[in-house]
């Protein structure tokens, strides 16, 4: 049986280690990612063996993660559809990558269905081109970095850490103010809230951008591996012309050089962001897929 619980920054070693063994780069995966959204998501989280178990939602209407970690696999899963079972639901997994799809179907075939949307693929880009920019494609957005540079010669850049956090949270909710009539900002802006209180503990990275002394910008994520840097937070007044690709472009330079790949995370569907991701031309544009049982 499986004993979930809501998660507390007192798990993150133990998560961590369990997802040292993913085979992915998904940014759903992540101990930052799971805990700064576990409320806006009711999330809860189980140990099972050496495996990390999620499972989200409520009134018995429950989604699980794939279980990451080491040893019997299906073994895992199948813990996994009893709990699922024992609320009458259909074992339902989110965040399942070819790599994942390919175990359920070795370990359980012709027991799942796989459904997908492609308003959840991710957006991974190298380093290195973020930060260069270089070439034909990417024409536009040193034109707006040098525009922005021109327009803002006061601008400057910094390491997000607890004596400019208050600052990035006051921006932020005006950035809230201005976006009152959608409701899911305001889930963001709790997430965000829960991100800064534990910045230092869930080990999270990020900077930001001032204008004559003012914040205007800030970003903020996790690595996912030595490998792998998670972008999950980014924000920017959109009626400051290059404002998001500056932000981008000195974060990506200042801090993430170490990192071969930026995952960028989904574009849930959205016109204007699907836009803004592909116009950066992602080096891998992660395809994953919702499992669901019928065995």
């Amino acid at each position: 049986m499986l004993d979930f619980k809501k998660p507390t920054i007192d798990d993150k070693q133990w998560v961590d280690e369990c997802l040292k063994h993913l085979n992915s780069f998904s940014c759903e995966y992540t101990f930052g990612n799971v805990f700064v959204w576990h409320t806006t998501y009711t999330t809860v989280i189980c140990r099972y063996k050496d495996f990390f178990i999620c499972r989200c939602g409520k009134n018995n209407n429950y989604i699980y993660s794939v279980p990451i970690g080491t040893g019997n696999f299906a073994d895992a899963v199948n813990q996994i559809i009893e709990d699922a079972k024992s609320y009458g639901i259909t074992p339902t997994f989110y965040g399942v990558t070819e790599y994942y799809q390919k175990l359920f179907n070795e370990y359980f075939p012709d027991q799942f269905s796989f459904e997908f949307d492609e308003g959840y693929n991710e957006y991974i880009y190298t380093t290195e081109k973020m930060a260069e920019l270089r070439g034909k494609k990417y024409h536009g957005k040193r034109n707006h970095i040098t525009n922005f540079k021109k327009n803002n010669p006061d601008w400057s850049f910094e390491i997000l850490n607890k004596d400019n956090i208050s600052e990035c949270i006051d921006f932020h909710g005006e950035w809230i103010r201005h976006h009152a009539d959608d409701s899911d900002y305001s889930y963001e802006y709790e997430a965000v809230l829960e991100t800064f209180e534990n910045y230092d503990k869930l080990g999270f990275v990020g900077g930001l951008i001032r204008v004559d002394g003012k914040v205007i910008a800030y970003t903020m994520g996790e690595p996912l591996s030595d490998k792998v840097f998670v972008t999950h937070f980014e924000k920017a007044p959109p009626v400051i012309q290059g404002a998001y690709p500056v932000i981008n472009q000195e974060f990506t330079k200042n801090c993430l050089m170490d990192y071969e790949y930026v995952n960028r995370e989904e574009d849930l569907g959205l016109e204007g962001l699907r836009k803004a991701k592909q116009s950066y031309y992602p080096e891998i544009l992660l395809k994953k897929c919702v499992a669901i049982y019928n065995g």
